[in-house]
């Protein structure tokens, strides 16, 4: 049957949709206020509607019925929920029972110890971000001093006796003298 004088249908209600009042989405018509999510029943935009077949959702719901399974997905970055979606009419079943917190396989997962350095210094550790080598051993920038008159050093102006860092070009004899 011929349509006289009228607009598309409504992919939601199947009346005549106006273009004043037309939104279209995945290749069907809607009035704006017919343009909900089908499951939580939210209004929709163009940045908001995901679609799916002939079905229109919000991108939560579209996520909780569609995307991956399991705790904590369909919620965007960092959420965990445990919500199955039963109330909106999803009937996804409940969660996925959490993985077991012991590994089967304890020697396959095993963290490996790290032998981390220490400084000479405090004796606390030095990690790779703060390291500086100076006479075959690491030191936090903070304690890469000269041990006399506590100037920091660098790779340029240091020297080392005894385990212990200086500045280059110093007296040992009379600085020992002068403490």
């Amino acid at each position: 049957m011929p349509n006289w004088g009228g607009g598309a249908k409504c992919g939601a209600c199947e009346k005549t949709v106006y273009h004043a009042e037309e939104i279209q989405c995945n290749g069907r018509s809607f009035h704006k206020t017919c343009f909900l999510c089908m499951a939580c029943r939210k209004a929709l935009d163009s940045t908001t509607v995901a679609a799916h077949e002939s079905e229109i959702y919000c991108k939560t719901c579209y996520g909780r019925k569609y995307g991956p399974k399991g705790v904590g997905f369909g919620q965007g970055a960092g959420c965990l929920s445990t919500d199955t979606g039963d109330h909106l009419g999803l009937n996804l079943g409940s969660p996925k029972p959490a993985r077991p917190s012991t590994p089967t396989n304890p020697s396959k997962f095993a963290k490996k110890i790290v032998d981390v350095d220490k400084c000479p210094r405090c004796g606390k550790s030095v990690y790779a971000a703060e390291k500086i080598m100076g006479g075959g051993k690491p030191w936090h920038k903070t304690c890469f001093r000269c041990a006399i008159c506590g100037k920091s050093l660098e790779s340029t102006n240091v020297t080392d006796k005894d385990g212990e860092l200086y500045c280059k070009g110093k007296d040992f004899a009379s600085s020992a003298m002068n403490i």
